[in-house]
């Protein structure tokens, strides 16, 4: 026998066993609102790809179910997400299901956040979500815009569009995050390849703490999973057109549709946005900082039966943007004349980003499989030299545009996994499964000294000193979870995860005077590394009735290590390795549901101790950072979160989050030695974050509906550099969304930082600043249909 027939029959085999022995049912069933049909009501069949929608009288049918016990999830726009289980012992069932208004009732919300679909109150770990409605009321755009919504969660923005995401204290501080975004599952493996802008979001979900059993690498802080709207058997579409000061112009569409009903389904939609930008440059009185983005996101989806389903997804993103890097020299000057900056040195950067995966799923009635494979770039780039003194002297500027060769990543990434079936047929649910990833990264960036640059220090002017890195990495990670149910009252969790990762880093440093040849001045050296990580979880979930839950969670995470980068400073040598990053979390929980779902608490308390904490040190003129093993950090802290229905209409929304997070042990080098920072705070961690969302819809004749929305939002001290002089005191933003609806049609007025307040959105360590956005305001015109 050939290899090739035996994979043929191996894939008969697996295909076809399963089937033989199942005996199949059928669910038909009919939704009202307790009055009338409701149709276009969006079915999931959970921890199956089965997915359908009701017709006009509010009729629906899923055939070929195996029989077992399910849980069934219904979706429409204006009602509370509602659950039913049902039992499949008999070729047939049927169902009546009556929904309840959304303004009465709370969701019951479902994640895919262990990578199962489940109750989200019915997990044992903290987790926070927001449903495609919350997302729309919140004018959530970016993903950064989550700070403070999310307890103890900081987001800022360091000049360039990426997002420096802090949670717990645990910060990003390279390239690599510490807390791991997912987009409809695919990994945004590092700050190049992240697509940051939201648009068509059904869900998001975010995990706080270490969520390395299941995600790996780089989820210390915790993992924020976002799931975009995919097509089901019913059309749908939409239109939003957004103006705004500053020459705000964001145009939103998208359109979902079966091509072969329950067979073949298409989704599309698509973003633009510009603006002229927040700041001004004095050098030549012209905007600084306009920027230009779209955004696409496209679904092609095969179910092939109920068994199985291939899903490939598209995504794309560019950014150009007339001003990157709108820094202050200082906190000082930011504040004095803030939103304006005075740089001779001009630049336009380019920044096309690419996601794509493809995933192909089998639900059997023994276990369920998904694959998923995906491919990553990202091509960042500036067309002229970025200014590097931040003043109009001619004395330093940063040089990257060196071709396609160059500063463009890719990533690869490969995942199998296996996972109890969707019945529910054993107290034991469990999951398993092996991930492998490449990243290839070359980065060449040059320092240039132009005519002033003896005003800087540089011993003469006129001369470019260029710094090469190729990094080049791969891993692997074997993982499992399982769940038992003890008795009807307790669960216990326990998971494992082994990551290996290798690293190789090739450096080259050259200097090259203005109109002469290149002099090679550090020849082409590598070296390699490699590092591995076990990441244990423990949990135990008891249920004090249906409504009330109590948890504690001991888990471990982990942040990978590296390799140094080539940079100017002789004190900082290249190719030095720097191990992987780990903590040790420590959580209780308690989760409620009350006053006839009108009322949702969640309260945690948390201790996280980090070893082998990873320090940063920016080194100039080169904008290259350098990392060392250098400190022990400890973050504690508590998180409440409520979210309450009163009176039909109207909605609280409320979070908090404290973290006390300090170093026990921190050395920082500092030319050539060693700086005792012990007792110093976390950056980008403010000490609080609280929000408050009050909204009052009110529903008159017609399907017309009139909403008025507030939002407090107050940050908490922080700092923005180890030594903790760089800090920005407590403050508020007050954001505002006033507007109606008709039938499918919306208009709605909005504000954020109403009040104008100034603030330090993100620091670097050598002193430049960037400020959070002034006042906005604008208006959204939106059909749906």
């Amino acid at each position: 026998m050939t290899f090739k027939k035996f994979i043929f029959n191996a894939f008969l085999l697996f295909y076809f066993l399963p089937a033989s022995t199942q005996t199949l049912s059928s669910i038909s069933g009919s939704i009202t609102n307790g009055v009338t049909p409701v149709s276009g009501v969006s079915i999931h069949l959970l921890n199956t790809s089965i997915l359908t929608t009701t017709d006009q009288n509010g009729i629906f049918t899923i055939h070929d179910v195996p029989y077992g016990r399910y849980i069934i999830s219904f979706n429409s726009s204006g009602y509370a997400v509602a659950q039913q289980e049902i039992l499949l012992s008999k070729p047939s069932e049927t169902i009546q299901i009556t929904l309840t208004s959304s303004a009465k009732q709370l969701d019951e919300v479902v994640v895919t956040a262990q990578k199962h679909d489940e109750t989200a109150k019915k997990l044992p770990l903290s987790l926070s979500t927001l449903t495609s409605k919350q997302i729309e009321e919140y004018k959530l755009w970016n993903a950064r815009d989550l700070t403070a919504i999310v307890p103890n969660l900081y987001s800022s923005n360091p000049g360039d569009n990426r997002n420096v995401t802090s949670l717990r204290g645990i910060a990003t501080t390279s390239y690599d995050p510490s807390v791991a975004t997912y987009i409809d599952g695919v990994n945004q493996f590092s700050l190049d390849t992240y697509i940051a802008q939201l648009q068509d979001i059904e869900q998001i979900e975010v995990l706080r703490g270490p969520q390395g059993t299941l995600y790996g690498r780089n989820a210390m802080g915790g993992v924020i999973n976002i799931t975009t709207k995919q097509p089901t058997n019913h059309t749908q579409g939409f239109a939003e057109i957004n103006f705004g000061n500053f020459g705000l112009q964001r145009y939103n569409i998208g359109f979902r549709t079966p091509l072969i009903q329950n067979k073949l389904f298409f989704g599309v939609s698509g973003m633009y946005s510009s603006s002229n930008g927040f700041y001004t440059n004095e050098f030549n009185n012209t905007n600084f900082d306009d920027q230009h983005t779209f955004l696409g996101n496209y679904f092609l989806k095969y179910q092939v039966d109920n068994k199985w389903a291939v899903i490939l997804n598209l995504k794309n993103a560019t950014n150009k943007n007339g001003g990157a890097f709108p820094l202050a020299a200082d906190k000082e000057s930011a504040f004095e004349n803030p939103f304006t900056v005075n740089q001779n040195a001009t630049t336009d950067m380019v920044d096309n980003q690419l996601n794509s995966s493809l995933s192909v799923n089998y639900n059997g009635s023994n276990f369920n499989f998904t694959s998923q494979s995906t491919y990553q770039t990202d091509y960042r780039y500036y067309k002229q030299p970025i200014d590097g003194d931040f003043s109009p002297i001619d004395g330093v500027s940063i040089v990257n545009n060196y071709g396609k060769d160059w500063n463009k990543v890719k990533v690869g990434t490969q995942e199998f996994r296996f996972s109890s079936p969707a019945a529910i047929s054993s107290p034991f649910k469990w999951i398993a499964g092996v991930y492998g990833f490449y990243q290839d990264n070359p980065v060449k960036q040059g320092t240039h000294f132009g005519e002033d640059a003896e005003l800087v220090g540089a011993p003469f002017p006129n001369f470019t000193s260029i710094n090469i890195n190729q990094q080049k990495k791969y891993g692997f990670a074997l993982f499992g979870q399982g769940t038992y149910s003890i008795s009807t009252k307790l669960d216990f969790t326990l998971g494992l995860r082994y990551d290996y990762e290798h690293d190789k880093q090739a450096v080259e440093g050259q200097f090259q005077p203005d109109g002469e040849d290149v002099i090679i001045t550090q020849p082409d050296t590598s070296s390699k590394a490699h590092f591995d990580a076990f990441s244990p979880k423990l949990s135990l979930l008891y249920k004090l009735d249906p409504s009330n839950n109590i948890y504690a969670v001991y888990s471990k995470g982990f942040r990978a290590g590296g390799i140094s980068q080539l940079s100017s400073d002789p004190s900082q040598p290249p190719l030095f390795s720097y191990n992987p990053e780990s903590s040790n979390n420590y959580e209780l929980g308690f989760k409620s549901t009350l006053f006839n779902k009108r009322a949702d608490f969640n309260i945690s308390l948390f201790y996280t101790a980090v070893n082998n904490a990873q320090v940063p040190t920016l080194v100039l003129p080169d904008a290259i950072t350098i990392t060392r093993n250098a400190g022990k950090l400890e973050s504690k802290g508590l998180e409440f979160e409520a979210l309450l229905k009163p009176v039909n209409g109207l909605e609280i929304d409320y979070s908090f989050g404290y973290t006390d997070a300090e170093y026990t042990k921190l050395d920082v080098p500092s030319d050539g030695s060693a700086i005792d920072l012990s007792g110093n705070k976390q950056i980008f961690t403010p000490d609080i974050t609280s929000l408050l969302a009050v909204q009052y819809g009110y529903k008159f004749k017609n399907n017309i509906q009139a909403v008025i929305r507030g939002e407090w939002k107050y940050l908490g001290k922080q700092y923005f550099n180890l030594a903790n002089t760089i800090e920005q005191n407590p403050y508020d933003i007050f954001n505002a969304r006033i507007g109606m609806s008709y039938n499918d049609y919306g208009i709605f007025f909005w504000g954020s930082n109403l009040f104008d307040k100034t603030y330090i959105d993100y620091a670097y360590d050598f002193g430049a600043v960037h400020l959070g956005n002034p006042k906005t305001y604008g208006l959204t015109f939106s059909k749906r249909f």
